[in-house]
């Protein structure tokens, strides 16, 4: 630079310019030569990017040889079973651009992936989930740390549970990606919670498990909903997860589902869609240190640590409990009637629950006859069975080892009552009030986000007893929630059809909030009946109606009815026995292979010619229904009907079971001892014998049980009836009777629940002359609320699930207490009270239910005090009070039949003043 300002000063004109010339010269080639390097520089950069790239993509996703080896194995074997459906599953793998991971990861999938996954999946699908899965691996730091095995099991796999496939993996990433941008592991998955929250709250609804993306457009759902949807929310972000059950509790009835999520080398737990302010904390940490069992399903083989209920080629599922509980080893040895071991006799660990024996754990006996599981500190009963000889036994906390003595046959009758106690409680601490709080304003503001959203939905609709149609449709819009365009879209095209009402009404709420409207066209449009003088109801419910059991709906109508297919199935002039038949020879049972319990479409199971029995019996009816044929699956018994004649009659597809059962009649009374009338499940339950065990027959909400007494026709056979009923602690007595049914004599048995001693005590005494703070802005007393008869006060979370039991367990008993007399009032904390909350969501609570705001939980601090209880938010909290504040009855935390209780309680109490007790 200093040469040229010199040139510019001292050389004259032509002789600058020349320098000048010259001096640009050099310039511009030295440009050139430094950019030329440059070019190089990068050029080398690049390749050896892309090579790093290739490398990295052409690098074992599985990198252990053998596992690698075995996987491959297994593919093919899956690929030769499939092969009906080639063209939609396997072509994938015939992309020129597939990488070694992503075929890797493909066959991994494949190879382990549910029957209903291989008869309704498709590739491209499949294919997008690895290629989503790598790239949240990429893009988060914390994919870098995690194992390969872990990624495997816990992120890869695109299936929770049960749920329908959805492509929630891309669409949550997108949404979430920016969200957890410079979070640690566990903020963001804590932080994913909190975005499951803002668009998932719990209710209860049926056992058909939506999708998330539909789930996300109705707004709510049961524990197993929320828990497979956060879980898949996880997992789309590269956050290991994975669902965790118990399978049913023993303290009270009912089952729950959480998550777990693995963060740095450890699993921790948390409640779906219900987010604290730190991992391991939830509402179920105290009822779960009394479980008796907390597993989960582990897709594809899996070399983890965790204790194996069940190990298969497919899958695993994998004990959890004693991350939650205490924990025992329960053993049993099944010996026949000489007391010589059985080897390979069915061994089911069982426990009380919904007036039923329900296994948690199912296994077979060693060569030695012992079978044993880790389970909790409570009371199991340990079922055998081989052939049709069965056994049973009680185990409980200090036994060794039970023995199971195969010395039972079906025939003969008796009747026995026993006992079966439930871990003991235990205390949990509360977490720090600050974060509590500030949690508690993140929810609020999650659910005013919801809220705005489920403002959108078409309006209630009040209910009359002969509703217009243009009501109707104004019902099945607002049933239809969030999807509701497209039931309206449905109503628009099909208003022609003079069964569209009744179409939509065959249905279940859930099928009007995830179903499109081009589905239901292929059913509605498809109608045909195979005889014309078929009565409307039937034709609707049973022939045009899409709804079979719990399967997803699908569009397979157009599909069974194509000339080929029918043809095939049904023969050339149709007939139902035509189509048993063609099952029977044409459909293999895989019921192992489709470990998740998602049904199969109609369609799957025709292409891929395996299916569960289930799936089996929903394709007999499926392709019935396609062809006019009135069919269904009974709902009590499960059994795969035809209709013909005005009689239903069984499809049996088991050669060996092709005897026709006579019918017989049992007629069930309520025992005149019964303090409360007895219900389904929630008291008592009938089975019948098959296959060495009992299986309770589904009469829950049924009208053929409503009103005692009642006489069911059942098919003649070995039965029996359980009856039970739960102490305050938990624990069960159990009433059974065994007696077989014949139709040469008609039966009458009574129900009587079982009577638990327990003595009416005063826990503590409350002021009556308290004043509780009213939603109508009034105050009354205690006293005034009583009505002078009594008082149940119970303190709720309503946010949280077991707070929402117990308004679902109070209509249960509406009758009763309305005959009462007494108060109820419902009281929210004022730091608990929830803007998502709606009374009216609650139907059919008791007519005297009031509710109240505590203010400074003064009330529930008086309560609390009187009962010296160590109360750690363990909502809720139900106490019950005599006229002047004596505490007969407290419940704390998680348990369903509060209700009932409640009634007990009120008719000893009115037992002990009238001097009959």
């Amino acid at each position: 630079m200093k040469n040229l300002i010199f040139l510019r000063s001292k050389a004259s004109g032509s002789a600058a310019a020349a320098a000048a010339g010259r001096m640009a010269q050099r310039l511009r080639k030295a440009g050139r030569r430094i950019k030329a390097n440059a070019c190089r520089l990068f050029a080398v950069a690049a390749c050896l990017m892309l090579a790093a790239a290739g490398c990295h993509e052409n690098t074992h996703f599985l990198k252990d040889s053998a596992y690698r080896k075995q996987v491959h194995r297994q593919f093919l074997k899956r690929q030769g079973e499939a092969a009906g459906r080639r063209e939609a599953l396997f072509s994938v793998f015939d992309k020129p651009d597939l990488t070694l991971q992503q075929r890797e990861a493909l066959e991994f999938l494949y190879a382990y992936m549910p029957l209903c996954d291989l008869a309704d999946g498709d590739g491209n699908f499949f294919l997008k989930q690895v290629e989503a899965a790598f790239a949240a691996r990429r893009y988060f730091d914390w994919g870098k740390a995690i194992p390969d095995d872990i990624f495997r099991h816990f992120v890869l796999v695109y299936r929770v549970n049960n749920e329908n496939l959805d492509t929630a993996r891309t669409v949550f990433f997108e949404e979430l990606k920016e969200r957890l941008k410079g979070l640690s592991m566990a903020e963001a998955a804590l932080e994913v919670n909190h975005w499951c929250h803002e668009k998932v709250i719990y209710r209860g609804t049926d056992g058909r498990t939506s999708a998330p993306l539909a789930l996300v457009r109705t707004s709510w759902g049961r524990c197993g909903e929320e828990s497979t949807f956060t879980v898949a929310a996880l997992r789309a972000v590269g956050i290991p997860a994975r669902q965790c059950y118990t399978p049913r509790w023993v303290h009270t009835n009912d089952n729950h589902a959480w998550v777990e999520v693995w963060i740095d080398g450890k699993w921790h737990y948390m409640g779906a869609c219900e987010p604290e302010a730190v991992l391991d904390a939830a509402w179920f940490t105290a009822p779960s240190k009394r479980a008796m069992m907390v597993h989960t399903n582990v897709f594809g083989l899996y070399n983890g640590a965790e204790e194996k209920n069940v190990q298969t080629p497919l899958y695993s599922t994998i004990n959890l409990l004693d991350a939650y509980a205490p924990v025992r080893k329960v053993s049993a040895r099944v010996v026949d009637e000489q007391n010589l071991p059985v080897e390979g006799a069915t061994v089911k660990f069982k426990v009380y629950n919904y007036a039923e024996l329900y296994p948690i754990v199912k296994s077979l006996s060693a060569a030695d006859g012992t079978a044993s599981i880790v389970s909790g500190m409570g009371d199991l009963v340990v079922w055998a069975s081989k052939g049709e000889r069965y056994g049973y036994a009680k185990s409980s906390p200090g036994d060794e080892m039970v023995t199971v003595a195969l010395s039972r046959a079906c025939g003969k009758p008796y009747d026995e009552t026993y006992s079966l106690n439930a871990p003991p409680e235990q205390s949990v601490p509360a977490l720090p009030q600050d974060k509590a709080a500030a949690n508690a304003l993140r929810l609020a503001r999650e659910d005013s986000i919801r809220n705005a959203y489920v403002s959108t939905f078409a309006p209630p609709v009040a209910e009359r007893d002969r509703p217009s149609d243009a009501d109707r449709q104004k019902l099945f819009l607002h049933k239809a929630q969030g999807n509701q365009r497209e039931i309206a879209d449905f109503l628009k095209t099909e208003a022609a059809n003079p069964h569209y009402l009744n179409f939509l009404a065959s249905l279940s709420e859930k099928d009007l909030r995830d179903t499109p409207a081009e589905y239901l066209r292929d059913h509605i449009r498809n109608g045909r009946k195979a005889e014309p003088d078929m009565p409307d109801d039937i034709y609707v419910r049973k022939v045009l109606s899409p709804r079979i059991a719990l399967e997803l709906i699908k569009p397979w109508r157009s599909f069974l009815q194509q000339p080929d297919v029918a043809k095939e199935i049904a023969g050339e002039r149709p007939a139902a026995e035509n189509i048993v038949e063609y099952v029977r020879k044409n459909i293999e049972i895989r019921d192992d292979e489709n470990y998740y319990n998602c049904r199969l479409t109609p369609r799957g199971v025709y292409e891929l010619k395996m299916a569960d029995r289930r799936s089996r019996d929903i394709f007999f009816v499926a392709a019935c229904r396609s062809l006019g044929i009135p069919a269904q699956v009974e709902e009590a018994t499960g059994k795969p009907q035809h209709y013909r004649g005005g009689q239903w009659i069984d499809a049996i597809f088991d050669k060996q079971d092709t005897t026709t059962r006579r019918s017989a009649a049992l007629t069930l009374t309520s025992a005149p001892s019964n303090i409360i009338k007895p219900g389904y499940y929630a008291h008592y339950t009938l089975a019948f014998f098959k296959d060495g065990d009992f299986q309770t027959l589904d009469f829950e909400d049924n009208p053929a049980v409503a009103k005692f007494p009642f006489t069911l026709t059942l098919d003649e056979g070995y039965y029996r009836l359980m009856a039970g009923s739960r102490a305050n602690d938990g624990s069960v007595t159990v009433s059974t009777r065994y007696f077989e049914l014949c139709s040469e004599k008609p039966l009458a048995i009574a129900v009587k629940i079982p009577d638990v001693t327990e003595k009416l005590f005063v826990k503590g005494i409350v002021d009556m002359n308290t004043l509780a703070a009213m939603s109508d802005g009034s105050k009354k007393s205690l006293k005034e609320l009583s009505n002078g008869k009594g008082l149940m006060l119970c303190f709720v979370d309503v946010g949280k699930e077991p707070s929402k039991h117990i308004l679902q367990d109070l209509p249960t008993q509406q009758k009763a207490l309305e005959a009462w007399g007494g108060g109820i009032v419902l009281i929210a904390p004022d730091d608990r009270k929830s803007s998502a909350f709606s009374a009216a969501t609650f139907k059919n609570l008791p007519a005297q239910t009031a509710w109240s705001v505590d203010e400074n939980r003064s009330l529930l601090t008086a309560t609390v005090n009187a009962l010296q209880l160590d109360f750690h938010d363990d909502f809720p909290l139900a106490v019950y009070l005599s006229t002047n504040g004596g505490i007969l009855y407290s419940s704390v935390g998680y348990r369903i039949g509060i209700g009932e209780d409640i009634v007990k309680i009120i008719r000893m109490e009115q037992e002990v003043n009238s001097g009959t007790r």
